[in-house]
């Protein structure tokens, strides 16, 4: 396998989480030793995952009941006009917490703030959940008024919150999945109706000091549903930050046709029952698929970010990484945490991806090179059988040269590799059905 450095591809934003509708709740009611061990597995960079993204959702319904996310202003302050009326609790059900932990403790310096929907009152069916689009927008007239500017105050307001707990958001988005109605909190938006948003949110913003915030758009269900949208967002290229898609209706085969950065945002076995394996008959839930489909995303959807669904929750199902048993006294990884693990505790925020040729007949493979000038390699081994791969860096020597490995034994585990004298190249085996992470430190 050649990694070729002078070839370059998309530059790395990190792989993430959320802990939204909730479930930072049930983090939060964890014993403390129990918090702790959930907390690493999601962001410690020798212990766990190391993800670099906290995805969070900003609420829009008038309560708490079920699993809704809480509006910071529940109640129609009494037209688009009014002054407001927020109210705002300093904990956000519990992702306050989990943020700050993410921050403080971890580094985490991506926050990627979220609303599934604005508040009811806002929208042309005057409900938060069962679509409706916000009042105002192109195609969207309501008799209460023009609820965009109220709309891009509030998701401000949002953030500034965060702001004085010390909390930096760098991502806004005001959709998610827009081209799906559901029973919960949602919003439908076309490509066009984003875009006359956007011309009022990017304003709102900047007039608040935050020119730093990108705004992202639109988190559509699906990759080629995202692609979709994107010749009405032409309009409002310069105004955007990020493009976010799903994978849930459609994969991120190919990249989506945009100058800005993709990210896919969501994506999760969704109702697979608890799988914890790595590989068994390449089941939805299992370690090995989902390492080839973050590769997909990365090779092939020319993504710069790749987070799973939820991080940590009960339940039995695959819909998160993590699993906090029934009876609340232990929680439980499953191989998708290692999976990204190999991919997030290596390819840090800044990374770009560089070229590559040859490797093992049918395995997935893909290098990058680290802001510190390290370069990572990557060998997805699908098939049964073990392989000894030799990666040559051109033009580069290494100091060093380590490796680590997941599969149905280990769980991102230091792994032996041998370096050639010159620094130039080093060697592993990889065996069946395995992931292995190649990294050159430069002599620098």
């Amino acid at each position: 396998m050649i990694v070729d450095l002078s070839k370059t591809y998309q530059t790395i934003d990190g792989f993430g989480v959320s802990e939204t509708f909730q479930r930072a709740n049930q983090m939060k009611a964890l014993s403390e030793p129990l918090q702790r061990y959930a907390l690493d597995l999601l962001w410690n960079r020798t212990t766990g995952a190391g993800f670099s993204i906290l995805r969070n959702g900003i609420g829009s319904s008038p309560d708490s009941s079920s699993d809704h996310m809480v509006s910071i202003q529940p109640k129609n302050p009494g037209g688009p006009g009014a002054a407001p009326k927020y109210i705002w609790d300093g904990n956000d059900n519990s992702q306050v917490w989990i943020s700050t932990e993410a921050v403080k403790t971890y580094g985490v310096t991506t926050v990627y703030a979220n609303a599934w929907s604005a508040p009811g009152y806002m929208k042309t069916n005057n409900n938060d959940a069962n679509g409706g689009n916000l009042c105002g927008v192109s195609g969207a007239s309501c008799s209460s008024g023009d609820w965009t500017q109220a709309y891009a105050n509030y998701l401000v307001q949002y953030i500034t919150y965060y702001k004085e707990l010390g909390v930096k958001v760098s991502h806004l988005g005001f959709l998610n999945e827009p081209d799906l109605t559901t029973s919960y909190a949602s919003m439908r938006s076309n490509g066009q109706q984003a875009a006359s948003f956007i011309k009022v949110l990017r304003p709102t913003l900047d007039k608040a000091n935050y020119t730093d915030v990108k705004i992202t758009c639109c988190d559509a269900e699906g990759w080629s549903s995202q692609q979709g949208m994107m010749s009405a967002l032409g309009s409002v290229s310069s105004l955007l930050g990020t493009i976010t898609a799903h994978s849930y209706t459609s994969q991120p085969n190919s990249p989506i046709n945009t100058p800005h950065r993709v990210w896919q945002t969501e994506n999760a076995d969704l109702q697979g029952p608890w799988t914890a394996t790595w590989y068994s008959n390449n089941g939805a839930g299992e370690g090995l698929l989902w390492a080839t489909k973050i590769s997909d995303a990365i090779t092939r959807g020319n993504a710069s970010a790749y987070l799973y669904w939820i991080g940590v929750q009960g339940g039995a199902t695959n819909s998160k990484l993590i699993r906090i048993a029934d009876d609340k006294k232990s929680v439980i990884p499953s191989k998708r945490l290692w999976a990204f693990a190999n991919w997030s505790r290596y390819v840090r925020p800044g990374a770009v991806r560089v070229g590559t040729s040859g490797g093992p007949s049918g395995a997935k493979i893909s290098a990058f090179q680290n802001v510190d000038g390290s370069v990572v390699a990557h060998i997805i081994q699908s098939g049964a059988s073990a392989v000894n791969v030799e990666v040559k860096v051109s033009g580069f020597k290494a100091k060093v040269a380590r490796a680590w490995i997941t599969d149905d034994t280990h769980n991102c585990a230091e792994w032996t590799v041998s370096m050639a004298a010159d620094g130039g190249s080093a060697s592993a085996q990889v065996p069946g059905r395995s992931f292995v992470t190649l990294v050159f430190e430069s002599v620098g």
